[in-house]
């Protein structure tokens, strides 16, 4: 079904505990919140893909100070939704600590906290950083260079004249 002139081009939907988020916030946040989903709803603005363990969503910016976060998913909307797709928001919270990031991985059932793919590289082991067996020097074993110490001969090795 194609949106006609004036209807969403998707369908809108909230997990319970995003909706609890959107209650909780700040008034002015509130009403940022409200105003942007009705702009994603009418594919006239998208949030910002996110990567690592949330490939597959986005993020808004809320406020000025990009302070507060809403996290997205755009999934198939149910059979009865006149709607093809939907804009699933699955968290509305402060970005301080990641707190938003690490509240969408317990939403969506992930055992550790999500990681994005800067955190990836980062934790990951660069190869010129693995250990290396030396390589060996150039020039002459340091026993031919003159000037130094030599080893002491083994004494049942002496070539007699």
């Amino acid at each position: 079904m194609t949106p006609g002139v004036g209807q969403p081009a998707f369908g809108l939907s909230f997990d319970p505990r995003a909706l609890t988020d959107l209650l909780q916030a700040p008034s002015d946040i509130r009403d940022l919140t409200l105003a942007y989903l009705q702009d994603i709803v009418n594919a006239q603005r998208f949030g910002l893909r996110l990567t690592g363990d949330l490939d597959g969503y986005r993020k808004l910016f809320v406020d000025s100070r990009k302070d507060w976060r809403v996290v997205y998913g755009l999934r198939s909307a149910p059979e009865t939704s006149a709607h093809r797709r939907e804009i699933h928001v699955v968290a509305i919270r402060p970005r301080a600590g990641n707190d938003v990031y690490d509240e969408v991985g317990r939403r969506l059932g992930m055992t550790r906290r999500p990681l994005s793919a800067r955190t990836h590289a980062a934790r990951s082991r660069p190869p010129q950083l693995t250990p290396r067996t030396p390589a060996p020097r150039p020039g002459p074993p340091p026993t031919a260079t003159p000037g130094l110490p030599r080893p002491a001969q083994n004494p049942t090795h002496h070539h007699t004249r």
